[in-house]
């Protein structure tokens, strides 16, 4: 049987079912609420997500006109309820919901899981920078935690044999999403730590949903990473996705790539480094030794060095110029206090009732008082006259 002229294109096909789903009219209004999730703020305005309950999912498009009326900015793990229709993509062949207006519903059960674990092992102290481990300088072998297929894998080894081509990259394959796959992680970097497999370890995939990356917000992970003794840096997701692991890391990368580069240095450049560090040094000890020349030769043309004693020699004739000075300012000064005493001596004598006496004078007391007026006198006082050669005691008629 010929059924060339039955047939339908693909094209005929899916406009078919567009015009069936367009004229039920309980779809092309419809209210459905579910969680986002792999949204995607395009840089037109337009909004591309995926809503989705616990059996099922579809996928959703809000165009900027109906987007810019949003009061709130849509992320996954988010709960909505929205309003629109749904139609088919004629080019894709797939249906879905063209969204005139959303509001929120609450926060994602996962989301809210995740905010939860995040403050407690915040408080906790898993975040805090001084638990956190220095990446080593120079690691010989880079311990990598991730899926064995996809380009996760060879991205880091692209980056890591780029930089340092001596460098051994150890691969410890884990399911990176998944039932059970954070069990599986966590049970990784215990065993890379039990045998010391590495001197880093570099725990990475590839961006996700929230749902996607789940795994690596798990609490039994972040104990494995807080706990091991070997540094980790965790990349996980997009620059743009943060995961426990991210903080409870020693270090975070935004992409599996840049946690490459962070932990490998890259040869080339130390050795252009230490080769300017050479060069540096070479100059320095060459100014060195230019400087000690100098100074040597400065010092071998010095008086000191040629006629080392010739520097004590004066001194010791201007120590004895200075002891020849000081003798002869002490003895003037000596000179000059014997004349001054010796005239103080002359006063004194001269001012000296005894000096009066020799001259034929005497002195009158009474009562060892010297009388100046014969008011103080009065008959009968018996007073004590002194001579120049004794005193005689007598009264006053």
């Amino acid at each position: 049987m010929n059924y060339e002229n039955l047939a339908v294109t693909v094209s005929q096909l899916n406009s078919y079912i567009k015009e069936k789903i367009a004229d039920d009219e309980n779809l092309s209004n419809i209210i459905v609420k579910g969680e986002i999730s792999n949204f995607k703020n395009h840089y037109t305005g337009h909004m591309y997500f995926t809503l989705k309950d616990e059996n099922s999912l579809i996928k959703c498009i809000m165009f900027k006109t109906y987007a810019q009326r949003l009061d709130f900015m849509p992320k996954d793990g988010m709960k909505v309820i929205l309003i629109g229709g749904v139609s088919v993509f004629e080019r894709d062949g797939v249906y879905q919901i063209y969204v005139k207006t959303m509001q929120e519903d609450g926060l994602g059960a996962l989301y809210k899981k995740y905010e939860e674990l995040k403050k407690r092992l915040e408080i906790e102290g898993y975040f805090d920078e001084n638990n956190k481990q220095q990446i080593p300088l120079m690691p010989k072998i880079i311990g990598v935690l991730t899926s064995q297929t996809g380009s996760v894998i060879k991205d880091i080894i692209n980056v890591s044999t780029r930089r340092n081509p001596n460098v051994y990259i150890r691969l410890y394959p884990v399911p990176v999403q998944g039932e059970g796959a954070a069990e599986k992680i966590a049970n990784g970097i215990k065993i890379m730590n039990e045998n010391n497999y590495a001197d880093v370890l570099i725990l990475a995939r590839g961006g996700g949903s929230l749902e996607d990356l789940w795994p690596f917000n798990e609490e039994i992970v972040a104990h494995a990473i807080y706990n091991s003794k070997i540094p980790i840096i965790s990349a996980v997701g997009h620059e743009t996705d943060f995961s426990i692991s991210d903080f409870v890391a020693d270090l975070r990368a935004p992409t599996p790539s840049a946690a490459a580069e962070l932990a490998v240095p890259n040869i080339r450049e130390l050795n252009e480094k230490i080769k300017s560090y050479r060069d540096r040094l070479k100059i320095s000890l060459v100014k060195k030794v230019e400087i000690m020349k100098l100074r040597y030769e400065k010092c071998m043309s010095s008086r000191v060095f040629k006629e080392p004693l010739r520097n004590i020699n004066d001194n010791y004739l201007k120590l004895d110029n200075y002891i020849k000075t000081l003798e002869n300012i002490i003895r003037n000064k000596k000179k000059e206090e014997e004349t001054k005493y010796i005239e103080l001596i002359s006063k004194l004598d001269t001012l000296s009732p005894l000096k009066t006496l020799t001259r034929g004078y005497s002195l009158i007391e009474q009562n060892n008082k010297i009388i100046k007026s014969v008011k103080e006198l009065k008959s009968g006082d018996k007073i004590d006259i002194k001579f120049k050669d004794g005193h005689k005691k007598a009264q006053v008629l």
